[in-house]
Parts: C-alpha cells; sequence; structure tokens
C-alpha cells in the first residue's frame, strides 16, 4: 500500500493512504450519479463530504512542498461543469 498525493484546487495538498480509496470511492460514485441526474444540492452536499474525508484522513502537506499532486480534487464551491472537466471515466477518484 502506498501513499498518493492529494490537491484540492485552492486550498492545498495532502497525503493520504492507498487503503482509503474504497471509502472515497463509495462518495466519488455518488457525485458521478448526482451529476448525471443534474441534482445540484446533491451534488454540493456530496462533494462536501467527500473534500472533508479527505482532509480528515490525509496529512496535509507544508504549503511550499511541491510534490506533484497525483490527484486533483475541485474546490468544495466548483460548480458541477467545473467538476465534469475533472471527471475521468472512473469519476474524480481512480480504481
Amino acid at each position: 500500500m502506498g501513499d498518493m498525493i492529494v490537491r484540492i484546487m485552492g486550498e492545498g495538498q495532502v497525503k493520504l493512504s492507498d487503503s482509503h480509496l474504497p471509502e472515497l470511492n463509495k462518495l466519488d460514485d455518488e457525485l458521478l450519479t448526482e451529476m448525471e441526474n443534474g441534482d445540484g444540492p446533491g451534488f454540493r452536499r456530496t462533494l462536501t463530504a467527500l473534500l472533508s474525508k479527505v482532509r480528515e484522513l490525509g496529512d496535509p502537506l507544508p504549503d511550499d512542498s511541491l510534490e506533484p499532486s497525483e490527484l486533483i480534487l475541485p474546490s468544495p464551491d466548483a460548480t458541477l461543469e467545473e467538476v465534469r472537466e475533472l471527471l475521468s471515466d472512473d469519476g474524480l477518484i481512480p480504481g
């Protein structure tokens, strides 16, 4: 199991253990469904929950850390359209 570097846009980077990915993927799947359904309030709630979970589980890196981010997550106030541009077929979180 390794660590991955996750950037939350506008906030900074955290180091997150791969072991947390299944938990985050559940929220990611919910987010995809809400986006497909055009459920704005649900999308906002799930995005906030996903980012909170990343902050809670991850260790913040110092602001001057220049680690390349393996995963870039939108800021909490990103719009549905902005998040859609970041998505891959897998959602925001790979795997």
